[in-house]
């Protein structure tokens, strides 16, 4: 499971690779669709790449996971991510349970401290050949900040894509990303490494 790590990237730098690299899914095609995450860590990347010079009109984004609430909530990615995209001209596409996700030009992940990606956490079991491509999930336990059934993409419709990119910050992380591209654990974010055949690209 061969991964570029990029060392003490700065926000700015991540949004320089992301630009370069919609851009160029763009150049080869119509129309295209990323999937990004939730969590405090992508909305700065998001807040520069609002900004560049890019055909945002042509892009569908959708959140990798979500939490079941109003998109007004202060909980809800999709919500959040509405507010800064759309008024660029990205079309924001909200999860549900029968949704049909397509094939991702990029899929943007970040990983919890457990291993988690989206909201596939260690305590569900994900699979990569689950058959669903959305499930809903109720967290267990429930984190206190945030005590809400999910909806994420499932293992097969996050490596459906052309490019992975993680962005995660600190040692621990980093030690546990490069753990799972060794093989050293069956969290998700192993499972899901094991299974891809997309580049992968690791911010830290």
């Amino acid at each position: 499971m061969p991964a570029q790590i990029i060392e003490n990237a700065s926000d700015g730098e991540i949004a320089d690779w992301i630009e370069l690299r919609l851009n160029s899914a763009l150049a080869a095609g119509d129309s295209i669709a990323v999937t990004i995450p939730g969590g405090s860590t992508p909305f700065p990347i998001l807040a520069e790449l609002a900004g560049r010079d890019i055909d945002w009109s042509r892009i569908s984004i959708w959140p990798g996971d979500d939490r079941i609430v109003p998109e007004d909530h202060t909980a809800s990615n999709v919500g959040r991510i509405r507010a800064l995209m759309e008024p660029v001209g990205a079309q924001i596409v909200s999860l549900t349970e029968d949704a049909a996700p397509p094939h991702f030009a990029l899929t943007w992940l970040g990983m919890g401290g457990d291993g988690h990606i989206a909201s596939l956490f260690p305590n569900i079991d994900p699979r990569a050949d689950d058959p669903l491509r959305v499930r809903r999930i109720t967290p267990d336990p429930l984190p206190p900040e945030a005590p809400f059934d999910r909806l994420s993409l499932t293992i097969p419709a996050l490596i459906n894509c052309d490019a992975l990119i993680f962005v995660m910050r600190g040692s621990e992380k980093r030690a546990l990303f490069e753990a799972a591209l060794a093989g050293e654990h069956d969290l998700p974010v192993t499972r899901l490494l094991r299974v891809a055949s997309a580049p992968v690209t690791c911010f830290t």
